[in-house]
């Protein structure tokens, strides 16, 4: 299973979790993950993986359900928790929180997955990102800085 679609941030950063992860975020407010410690606090738990960009813009996403991303190399894996299987993938401004969580009217995808844990690698060339998951046992991440690709 792989997708590609354009998505525009005004936040210069993507989001990729399941949406039954943030629950409760629901009623915290619209930017709380601006706040870089609740960031890190989120990503770490593997609810969400915030995709510090760089720069505001117009990107194009390629994903995908590969089992050929590794877990060893120059590339990073980051790990989420999926206990739903309604996965989201777009502009970070569209997370959940202040009553809202995102839908179709969002610029970004919502995905189907197998519920479980996920290994995602991101890379970033120019304006184009690229997302492989697939299947993992592990479901936390342990960084100590926000995630920027």
């Amino acid at each position: 299973m792989n997708g590609k679609f354009e998505v525009f941030t005004d936040t210069a950063a993507l989001c990729l979790y399941d949406l039954a992860a943030l629950k409760h975020r629901m009623e915290d407010t619209p930017d709380w993950w601006s706040i870089a410690e609740d960031e890190l606090t989120e990503v770490n738990a593997g609810n969400v993986l915030f995709l510090n960009l760089g720069d505001d813009g117009q990107y194009e996403v390629q994903w995908s359900l590969d089992d050929s991303v590794k877990e060893v190399g120059t590339a990073e894996v980051y790990y989420i928790r999926v206990p739903s299987g309604n996965v989201y993938l777009g502009a970070a401004e569209d997370v959940t929180g202040g009553e809202l969580e995102p839908d179709e009217s969002c610029g970004g995808m919502l995905l189907q997955l197998e519920p479980g844990n996920y290994a995602c690698r991101v890379t970033k060339e120019n304006n184009q990102i690229s997302i492989s998951m697939k299947a993992s046992l592990q479901s936390e991440n342990r960084l100590s800085d926000l995630i920027r690709i």
